[in-house]
């Protein structure tokens, strides 16, 4: 098996250490295990592109690749740079320093990453580990990862829907913050929604006199509605959900038809 694996944390990131270290062994002793991960971090960039500007890409190793881009530019450069057409059997991107639940979902570069292989018509697994005081107390915050990352995507292969549809089915994966011993099992989840809690501005005068403007998240432990991704998490269940990057709005279409036509 050929894997891909990308990243937004960056090439130096301890989740995409981890996440090496399972897809070698998903990837099996006559396997290919190949990286590419941008240069420097790009936490937020969702599926952004570098439409509008050229990227550098340095080889660091063995199959390890650095770009100067978003985790969808490098599934890009990796599918036709790197690996020069010879498709991948599955594109993994994480595991993410932080969790990809909820509303997360629609800024997150790992989940983009994925998105982006999905959309070249490739088997695609986002993979994020949530945080909180009893993961951050852990030898690695990780663990939860560590412990069943493998069988998760062992489960996905054997189990789970791979259709070839135009906009292909993907899965977005978290792990709850709690060590591998605590983690109760896993749900297939629907993407939450944390009300209350949203991205904002704080500014800052720098030195100079000049304001700066720093982006700032909400709360990350305020539960989702029962039964969705992060309420889920926070349960101490791995939470899986299958995404498409179709974002027309299926419930409201024949409501909006009758309304405009």
């Amino acid at each position: 098996m050929r894997i891909l694996l990308t990243n937004d944390d960056g090439i130096n990131a301890p989740g995409l250490a981890v996440l090496e270290e399972i897809a070698l062994n998903v990837a099996g002793p006559d396997g290919e295990v190949w990286i590419v991960a941008p240069a420097f971090e790009q936490s937020g960039v969702a599926h952004c592109i570098s439409y509008t500007h050229p990227m550098m890409i340095a080889k660091l190793g063995r199959r390890r690749y650095a770009a100067e881009g978003s985790p969808a530019d490098c599934v890009l450069a990796g599918l036709y740079d790197v690996l020069q057409g010879a498709k991948p059997d599955l594109v993994l991107s994480g595991v993410n320093r932080g969790n990809n639940s909820a509303e997360n979902v629609l800024y997150s570069g790992t989940v983009g990453g994925a998105m982006e292989a999905a959309l070249q018509g490739l088997p695609a697994i986002a993979l994020s580990q949530y945080m909180g005081p009893l993961s951050e107390d852990l030898p690695s915050p990780f663990d939860a990862a560590v412990g069943h990352g493998e069988a998760i995507i062992r489960r996905l292969l054997k189990r789970g829907i791979w259709d070839k549809g135009d906009y292909r089915l993907f899965y977005n994966v978290n792990f709850p913050p709690v060590g591998r011993e605590a983690v109760k099992g896993m749900k297939v989840a629907p993407q939450g929604y944390r009300k209350d809690t949203f991205f904002g501005v704080e500014s800052q005068i720098s030195p100079t006199g000049r304001k700066f403007l720093w982006i700032k998240g909400g709360p990350q432990h305020l539960p989702t509605a029962a039964g969705t991704d992060a309420a889920v998490n926070l349960d101490g269940y791995i939470s899986v959900t299958p995404m498409r990057a179709d974002l027309s709005a299926h419930d409201a279409m024949d409501d909006v038809r009758k309304a405009l036509e």
